[in-house]
């Protein structure tokens, strides 16, 4: 059954609709989030070190993709702002860019359910196109580039077992994503104990004494 079903993935890894499909998914990827674009990009590049693809091709390839799928997410950010505006991803997304600008789109790109949000909110609040497509080209070429060599690399470390390497590179993928949003779910903590609003308030002869001051 395993060998039947590397048969079936070496020949599709092996067909030049490979490229176009990869394009197609990172390109639905940008505004439909469920689309498995870095699975097909890690898979694609797993089987790069044995030959049946070729690296370079596959990143480029996804790197374009995810930037023409961002700017379509763009697009409709900027058609559909005002039912947008109380979505809570929405709101995190519209902070984030106010603190951090286009540098958020590039953060974006590796959190889960961050970047169609992000590239979204860009739309929505009318971030300038050009900056979007600067910043995007940063985001979708590094998403590109690390996808494609955790595929690689797994891939050769396992070469006789491409199943093997695969599974690698998910775990790599999987391990990475739980670290940073245990990282986010930290400082998001420390935050929130740090705010103006959760400090004691003054007791009433505080207030008073304020007062006098003030008078």
């Amino acid at each position: 059954m395993t060998h039947a079903i590397l048969d079936l993935v070496q020949q599709v890894m092996s067909s030049p609709w490979l490229y176009v499909a990869l394009f197609a998914l990172a390109l639905l990827d940008g505004f439909f989030p469920v689309v498995p674009a870095e699975t097909s990009v890690i898979t694609a590049a797993v089987f790069a070190a044995s030959g049946e693809t070729n690296l370079a091709l596959v990143i480029v390839v996804a790197a374009l993709g995810a930037c023409a799928g961002d700017h379509v997410s763009y697009l409709i950010g900027s058609r559909s702002a005002g039912r947008l505006r109380e979505k809570k991803p929405f709101v995190w997304a519209r902070k984030a860019l106010a603190e951090r600008g286009g540098l958020v789109l590039v953060v974006a790109r590796y959190i889960p359910g961050g970047r169609t949000a992000t590239t979204v909110t860009m739309g929505a609040v009318r971030y300038p196109l050009r900056s979007f497509t600067f910043f995007d080209a940063i985001a979708a070429g590094s998403w590109a580039v690390y996808s494609g060599l955790i595929g690689f690399f797994g891939g050769m470390a396992f070469e006789n077992d491409p199943i093997r390497g695969l599974l690698l590179g998910l775990g790599i993928v999987l391990s990475i994503t739980v670290v940073v949003e245990v990282v986010r779910w930290l400082r998001k903590r420390r935050s929130a104990r740090l705010s103006p609003g959760r400090l004691p308030t003054p007791s009433s002869g505080e207030e008073c004494d304020l007062v006098s001051a003030a008078d």
